[in-house]
């Protein structure tokens, strides 16, 4: 197996890396410390691609592997995970339109998602539908040619701050089959959007819940076919969670950097931090744990890619790892910097923070464990995931 970069590779790397340090890093503290959504710096990684990364080539998007996406991602998140939580979900969504969406619905509507000047959420979750995806109850009748759309949404990122949502609703009977997908613009009648959560991180994106009241969306905003949404919401959480795991990724890169650089400056009973053993082998740790995490990360995405009949098992196994291993990273490098991790003043803090979440949402932890252990005592056993 090839694991060295490309020369593309690379290059994406050296211009993700460098958008980062001059759009992420001057800005991403006081984004979180004053809770601003920063559309402007979204609009920016949108002109180099970034917010069209995996969509088609044809309404403006990159057209880039899975892969080659966790490449960017990783850079941005060792900076900023907040928002580039927030880039990797509109990267979801647009995905998801430039793939499913009418011809003439996605030509309105892409180009302006793939270049960051619109952006869209992501609408599963409800009060009573997290981890049990299958038993939504939000509706969308048709009549005549419009689907009239009544329910509640929960969890939804950048809500109230974006012009598109990919919906998840019940057209059908009871179960998944009865689930349909479909392209909502998020300002028509009947949308109310609800207070933004106060949450323990992810402060630079709004968290809302949205209701919708007899809503009606043209018959053409449907993506895919009438109960086709529960796999297309399958497919979407796949690539999510190799996203959400480069995030914590890229976080712990981010985190280790600073402990590396914090051990070589601070001194204590006459010698640098880095000269203690205990502390080196804590060190040592910490790359051995992100090294794996990064390789696992990176597989499911070679298999998510080459379409490999057991990616969904690589994926969740890659999900739980990543953003377990690298929480541990974060939380570590907070410990190896003392007193200052817990200050603002250093970025510790506001990285073990936003990484949290990465263990509970596209399904938690709990959830990507029985997803393994399925796949692991079903007919084919271990040489399914082989």
């Amino acid at each position: 197996m090839y694991f060295d970069l490309t020369d593309d590779q690379q290059q994406f790397v050296s211009v993700a890396r460098d958008y980062a340090a001059g759009e992420l890093a001057p800005n991403a503290a006081k984004w979180d410390a004053e809770h601003i959504f920063p559309r402007q710096a979204i609009a920016t990684a949108g002109a180099l691609g970034f917010c069209g990364l995996y969509a088609s080539e044809e309404y403006g998007g990159l057209g880039l592997s899975r892969l080659d996406a966790t490449l960017v991602f990783e850079e941005l998140a060792a900076v900023d995970p907040s928002t580039t939580a927030f880039i990797t979900i509109h990267n979801m969504a647009t995905w998801m339109i430039t793939n499913w969406a009418r011809p003439e619905i996605a030509e309105q509507y892409a180009p302006a998602l793939t270049a960051g000047d619109q952006l869209a959420s992501y609408c599963l979750t409800e009060p009573g539908a997290g981890s049990d995806a299958g038993s939504l109850r939000t509706t969308a009748k048709l009549e005549g040619d419009e689907y009239v759309i009544n329910g509640e949404k929960m969890f939804i990122s950048g809500a109230g701050a974006t012009d598109v949502l990919v919906l998840m609703a019940r057209t059908g009977g009871p179960g998944a089959e009865g689930i349909s997908a479909l392209l909502v613009p998020a300002n028509l009648p009947g949308i109310q959007y609800g207070k933004n959560e106060e949450k323990l991180g992810w402060h630079s994106q709004p968290t809302r819940a949205i209701s919708f009241s007899d809503v009606r969306v043209p018959a053409s905003h449907l993506l895919g076919q009438e109960g086709e949404g529960f796999k297309i919401a399958m497919k979407g959480l796949d690539g999510g969670r190799i996203n959400i795991a480069t995030c914590s990724v890229g976080a712990a890169q981010g985190a280790l950097n600073a402990a590396q650089q914090y051990m070589n400056e601070r001194s204590q009973f006459g010698k640098k931090l880095a000269a203690f053993q205990a502390l080196q082998f804590k060190l040592a740790d910490m790359q051995t744990e992100l090294v794996a995490a990064r390789q696992m990360v990176r597989l499911a995405a070679f298999k998510l890619d080459t379409r490999s009949p057991d990616a969904t098992t690589y994926c969740a196994m890659a999900k739980r790892f990543a953003t377990d291993a690298c929480f541990n990273v974060v939380n570590e490098a907070l410990q190896l910097h003392g007193g200052y991790g817990y200050l603002r003043e250093f970025p510790l803090e506001r990285l073990l923070r936003d990484v949290r979440v990465h263990q509970i949402l596209e399904g938690t932890n709990e959830i990507m464990r029985v997803i393994v252990s399925r796949r692991l005592l079903g007919d084919r056993g271990l040489d399914s995931i082989r």
